[in-house]
């Protein structure tokens, strides 16, 4: 969390509120989950894009686009992109361990953006666009910072800065708003700003 409670948006009691049905797949996006399924969340720059990747693996049951990592409860996108709320864009990302697993994901989640950025990436700049993995059991943060330290390394091999990506249990995750739920399906010409590093991840 970069921001000082304090200083962060009061926020809302009341979650906003959400269709709650994936516009590609039909499934529901809130829980409960079907039996079986694990949740993780993920944050690599704008959302939109991130959502794509994820919800086009197979394997992955459901996808949302959310804020996390911060402190203002309910935070909306305006609050959220002040950079005063501590959250971050993420996509959570529901799948089946029998269908994909965990090394996968997070071989796309590292491949996809560039996670030596810091409050950034790319064009997209401030705290919301930082690089995060939140974890729903110790499992999950066990292998993401082995991940992490493997991709490290070879992101080093290649010249570049060290990883700033941070691995946290997830708290929170808040819907975002229902517009930018599943946005590239609905604006299929719509922004993208995602961009790897053309190093490959040694795990998956």
């Amino acid at each position: 969390m970069p921001l000082h409670p304090d200083h962060a948006p009061e926020g809302r009691d009341t979650p906003i509120s959400i269709s709650g049905t994936h516009l590609v797949n039909g499934h529901a996006m809130q829980p409960p989950w079907p039996e079986g399924m694990e949740e993780i969340v993920f944050g690599l720059g704008c959302f939109w894009g991130a959502e794509r990747l994820f919800w086009e693996l197979p394997g992955v049951h459901v996808t949302a686009v959310g804020y996390a990592g911060g402190v203002t409860p309910n935070p909306t996108y305006q609050e959220t992109c002040s950079g005063r709320t501590g959250h971050a864009e993420v996509v959570r990302v529901v799948f089946d361990p029998g269908q994909i697993d965990l090394e996968t994901l997070l071989r796309v989640f590292w491949e996809s953006h560039d996670p030596t950025q810091g409050n950034r990436q790319g064009n997209d700049i401030g705290s919301q666009y930082r690089s995060i993995i939140l974890t729903t059991t110790s499992h999950q943060r066990e292998v993401a910072e082995r991940s992490r330290e493997a991709y490290g390394e070879a992101l080093s091999r290649s010249g570049k800065g060290p990883v700033t990506t941070e691995i946290e249990p997830l708290e929170a995750f808040y819907y975002a708003e229902e517009y930018h739920q599943q946005y590239l399906a609905k604006n299929p010409g719509g922004y993208c700003g995602l961009k790897g590093t053309g190093v490959s991840c040694p795990v998956g």
